[in-house]
C-alpha cells in the first residue's frame, strides 16, 4: 500500500519527524476507520426476497409501507444502504446529517444540521423525523439510522426551553469534564425526541434501529432509541454536581424541577408492548481489530489495550506515554517494534477563556509533553467521525521531535494543554490530522508505534 489517501492533508503530515512510521501510523488508522463505515455492513444486514423484508434473521411479511428516518455522523452510509437495497418501497424518508456533508439520495431526504452544538437546523431536523414517525402507522416498517451526533443534531426543546437556552447548555455540559453519559443524561429530559421517545412516537409502526455499537456499557448512542434508566433527578444531580445549576437558563432549571411532580414527563423506561428491533452495524472493536490487523501486516506485533478508555484527555495521552516509555527503554511489558491500539472517548474540562482544540489532540500533545525516547516513537489520536471537538481536525499526531520543534516555533507545551489551545499548535507543526467527514462515528482510536522494524534504518 502507498502512501493514504485517506488524510486531506497527507503530503505534509510526512514531510517531516520519523517519515516511515508516520506512514505506517496514518496506515494503520485509516483500516481501522474504513472497517467501521457502515453502508456495506448494512447492505448485507438488508434484504428482500419478494414483498417480504429480511433483516439479520428476522422477516417481516406483509409491509404497508416503508419510512426512513435517521440521524448522526454516520448516519449517512447507513441511509445509502437502505436507500439501494430499498428503492422505490420507501415511502417517505429523512436522514439529518452535520453540515458539510453533501451528498444526496434518491429516496431519502438529506437534511444538514448542527453539531457539536444545536441551533434552529436542529428543531427543523427534529420536526421532520417526528412527522414521519406520526404518519408511519400499523403494519409499517420505520428504518431508524441513528448514531453519534444525534444529541446536537435534532432536538424538540421540552418544557418552553429556546434553542438558544438548549445551546447554552449543549455548551456548559461539553466544556464541565462530565462524561458523554452524563452529558447525555441531561440532553435526554431537555427533548422531547431523545432517551427512547423516537420510538414511542413511531408506534404502531415497527420501528427497526440501525446504529453503530450495542456492546458498551454506557453507550451514547442511540438515545432516540433506547429506553433511558436516568430520570429527571438524576439530570438535576448531574447539573449539580458540575456547578452548573445556578448558570442553566431559568426556563431548564424550571422543566427539570417540573419533572420530578409530572411523572408522565418522563423518558421512556421500557420497550415493553412496543414494535422494535435494534442491530449494531459496526463497532469500536471492528476498528481496533481491523487497525491491528493492519499493524502486522506492516511488520508490528499489535496489542490493543482496550476498545474503551475514558478520561481526561491529555491524562490519558500521558499514561499513554509512560507506558511506551517502559516499553521502549526497558522492553516490559512488551518487546518492540510493537503497535499499542486503544479507542474510547475521553473528555476536556475547560476553564476560562480556552482556546481551540479537541480531545484528541489534546491527548496527543499530551503524550508528546511526557514521552522519552529519542527516535522510534509516533502517536496518533483521531476521532473517526473526522471532527474533534468543535473544530474541522480529526486529531493530531505527534513523535520524538514534537517537542524541539514546538520549541523552535516559540509554543510552550504546557501553556498550551493548560489554556486548551492544542489546534493552535498542531496546526503550526503541520501535525493537525484532516479528514473532513468520514462516514462513520465509533468514538476516538489512538494508534502508538514503539520501535523501528527489523531492516529499518534509524
Amino acid at each position: 500500500m502507498g502512501d493514504p489517501a485517506f488524510f486531506k492533508n497527507q503530503e505534509q503530515l510526512l514531510s517531516h519527524g520519523d517519515i516511515p512510521l508516520r506512514r505506517d501510523a496514518l496506515a494503520i488508522i485509516e483500516a481501522g476507520i474504513a472497517s467501521v463505515i457502515p453502508y456495506q455492513a448494512t447492505k448485507e444486514l438488508i434484504r428482500l426476497e419478494g414483498a417480504d423484508i429480511f433483516v439479520g434473521g428476522n422477516r417481516y411479511t406483509k409491509v404497508r409501507n416503508i419510512y426512513v428516518v435517521g440521524v448522526g455522523k454516520g448516519a449517512f452510509p447507513i441511509a445509502q444502504a437502505l436507500d439501494e437495497r430499498l428503492g422505490a418501497r420507501i415511502r417517505q424518508g429523512v436522514v439529518v446529517v452535520k453540515e458539510g456533508e453533501k451528498r444526496r439520495l434518491p429516496h431519502i431526504e438529506v437534511f444538514e444540521s448542527s453539531h457539536p452544538y444545536p441551533d434552529e437546523r436542529s428543531v427543523t431536523g427534529a420536526n421532520k423525523i417526528h412527522k414521519i414517525l406520526q404518519e408511519a402507522g400499523e403494519g409499517d416498517l420505520i428504518f431508524a439510522a441513528v448514531t453519534g451526533g444525534s444529541s446536537a443534531l435534532v432536538n424538540l426543546p421540552a418544557g418552553g426551553i429556546t434553542i438558544q437556552e438548549l445551546q447554552a447548555v449543549h455548551q456548559m455540559l461539553l466544556a464541565c469534564g462530565a462524561t458523554i453519559g452524563k452529558i447525555n443524561t441531561v440532553r435526554k429530559h431537555l427533548c422531547r425526541l431523545k432517551g427512547g421517545q423516537m420510538v414511542a412516537y413511531g408506534q404502531p409502526a415497527t420501528v427497526i434501529t440501525l446504529t453503530l455499537d450495542t456492546a458498551q456499557p454506557d453507550m451514547p448512542w442511540p438515545d432516540l432509541s433506547l429506553p433511558d434508566p436516568t430520570t429527571f433527578q438524576d439530570a438535576i444531580d448531574v447539573l449539580h454536581t458540575y456547578k452548573l445549576w445556578d448558570k442553566a437558563p431559568a426556563s431548564v432549571r424550571n422543566h427539570l424541577l417540573g419533572g420530578l411532580e409530572h411523572p408522565q414527563w418522563e423518558t421512556v423506561k421500557s420497550f415493553a408492548g412496543m414494535h422494535q428491533a435494534l442491530y449494531g452495524v459496526v463497532n469500536l472493536q471492528t476498528a481496533c481489530e481491523a487497525a491491528a490487523k493492519r499493524a502486522r501486516q506492516l511488520g508490528y506485533t499489535p496489542y490493543i489495550l482496550a476498545s474503551v478508555l475514558e478520561g481526561e484527555a491529555k491524562d490519558l495521552g500521558i499514561i499513554l506515554a509512560g507506558i511506551t516509555n517502559e516499553i521502549h527503554r526497558f522492553g516490559r511489558p512488551l518487546q518492540p517494534p510493537c503497535v499499542l491500539i486503544s479507542g474510547g472517548e475521553t473528555t476536556v474540562t475547560l476553564g476560562e477563556a480556552p482556546g481551540a482544540g479537541g480531545p484528541n489532540q489534546e491527548t496527543a500533545l499530551g503524550y508528546a509533553a511526557k514521552l522519552q525516547a529519542k527516535e522510534g516513537v509516533v502517536f496518533a489520536s483521531i476521532d473517526t467521525d473526522g471532527t474533534d471537538g468543535p473544530c474541522a481536525i480529526a486529531g493530531g499526531i505527534v513523535d520524538t521531535q514534537t517537542k524541539a520543534r514546538l520549541e523552535g516555533e516559540q509554543i510552550d507545551l504546557l501553556s498550551t494543554l493548560v489554556h486548551h489551545n492544542s489546534s493552535a499548535a498542531l496546526t503550526a507543526l503541520g501535525d493537525a490530522l484532516l479528514t473532513g467527514h468520514t462516514g462513520t462515528n465509533t468514538m476516538n482510536l489512538r494508534v502508538a508505534i514503539i520501535g523501528k522494524k527489523e531492516g529499518a534504518s534509524i
